[in-house]
């Protein structure tokens, strides 16, 4: 897997389900294209060069399929994750914000005891080694990246924060859940598949990028007051610039 050239390979986008792609695939007039295992994929010529963008479908497990499919398959010089999120009170974000990821980490793996939950530390059997580090529930992304697309975000005047993505098998729907992750990873909001992509992005030795749009705020749940539309459309025109002007 690793000592792959990626630095000529295109860049792969991912989203979990069609309604956070769908605007992007059609904007930049991408065709559908074959890679096996049954997933939807399609391909598109950019000024950041070839992309491809596939939806893996809710969830860890099928982050982690299609993610490897892809990497196996193109090589790429990039991961981007994209989608919705729900953000944390204390995160400074809003609904119809956009948050990008310095780091991703797994939310809920590790062990319960008397004296409550502990990281995958506590097993002392890591998630991931590579070149001498250790990886237990929280994944590093590309810093240069996320520092690159939030200035761009923050040069636009657009509504943008950066900071840890959590990511759950179980999204939280109160705020003392919602509350209690903000405080123990200190991350600014959570979705469903970034930190198994980021596991997988790891163990090829290539770059990931994640940038999510805000549907709501974790707190006790409530959908009157998320906006799913609004978020999905505010990533999928950010990532089209982000393209278009060769920002990744």
């Amino acid at each position: 897997m690793a000592g792959f050239d990626r630095s000529a390979g295109p860049v792969v986008i991912i989203a979990s389900v069609e309604r956070e792609l769908v605007q992007l695939v059609r904007e930049l007039r991408a065709e559908p294209v074959d890679a096996g295992g049954g997933r939807r994929i399609w391909r598109a010529d950019t000024e950041s060069g070839q992309v491809y963008l596939a939806i893996s479908g809710i969830g860890k497990v099928n982050a982690a399929v299609v993610s490897t499919l892809l990497l196996e398959r193109f090589s790429p010089r990039l991961v981007v994750n994209i989608g919705c999120g729900g953000a944390y009170r204390g995160s400074g974000l809003q609904v119809g914000g956009l948050a990008v990821a310095i780091a991703e980490v797994y939310g809920d793996e590790g062990v319960l005891t008397l004296d409550g939950w502990h990281s995958l530390e506590l097993i002392g059997i890591p998630s991931v080694e590579r070149k001498g580090n250790r990886y237990s529930n929280e994944f590093p992304l590309s810093m240069q990246t996320a520092t690159r697309v939030f200035q761009f975000a923050a040069s636009l005047g657009l509504p943008v924060k950066r900071g840890k993505f959590i990511t759950v098998s179980t999204c939280s729907g109160t705020s003392n859940r919602g509350d209690e992750l903000y405080s123990r990873f200190g991350g600014i909001c959570e979705n469903m598949e970034g930190a198994a992509l980021a596991h997988v992005a790891l163990l090829y030795d290539t770059p990931m990028l994640e940038v999510r749009g805000i549907s709501n705020m974790v707190e006790d749940r409530d959908i009157s007051k998320w906006d799913i539309p609004l978020s999905v459309e505010m990533v999928q025109r950010f990532i089209y610039r982000c393209l278009e002007r060769g920002v990744i």
